[in-house]
């Protein structure tokens, strides 16, 4: 495929597709903390468009270059997506049902767990890595930045989005969010069988 409209609009789509889940967990991190700053919204975005231009990149890369030892992995990919966000969720619903009572500061969300909500709201992107596979890797590198940079202002308005409605929704937001973020994990894994 040459690098024309058609790619980039398929490469839009794409990255809009992927974006969804890490939409959903900016949303969930908005809603926890209502008072984050531009720049901290900046960085987040940033961590979840980081991995979803890595994730099929690594795919791209693993297609084109061991794709037998990839495929058995790629069975494995719903389970972790499940497994760290069902962790991330359940953790932020503990602590939001914990504290439901005690008007407590809310936590921002540390680096290790916006880098853990990265990993797993972008894991699935690893089998796009097969999608893309007849790319040379000029494009494939191409479209997976544009797939970044559609996934980073997707979140930016997740995040924009959260912070508001975490700011009306007060000392159940966390509860909220934990809960985006196991609806999530199940919905990855429950859609990798279907």
């Amino acid at each position: 495929m040459h690098i024309g409209f058609r790619f980039f609009f398929e490469s839009i789509l794409l990255g809009a597709g992927l974006a969804m889940d890490a939409f959903s967990a900016s949303l969930a991190d908005g809603l926890n903390e209502p008072n984050m700053k531009t720049k901290r919204m900046l960085t987040v975005a940033g961590v979840f468009a980081f991995f979803q231009f890595a994730m099929p990149l690594i795919g791209w890369i693993c297609v084109s270059t061991i794709a037998h030892h990839f495929r058995a992995f790629e069975k494995l990919i719903p389970f972790i997506a499940l497994a760290l966000l069902g962790y991330i969720g359940g953790k932020m619903l503990y602590e939001g049902i914990k504290n439901k009572e005690e008007e407590a500061e809310k936590k921002d969300v540390s680096l290790k767990l916006l880098m853990v909500q990265g990993v797993a709201t972008s894991i699935d992107a690893l089998s796009v890595g097969f999608t893309i596979a007849e790319y040379s890797f000029p494009q494939a590198f191409l479209a997976c930045l544009v797939i970044g940079l559609v996934t980073y202002a997707i979140c930016f308005m997740g995040l924009e989005i959260g912070k508001r409605a975490g700011t009306k929704l007060s000392g159940k937001a966390g509860i909220l969010g934990g809960g985006i973020l196991i609806f999530i994990g199940l919905e990855i894994f429950i859609t990798s069988f279907l």
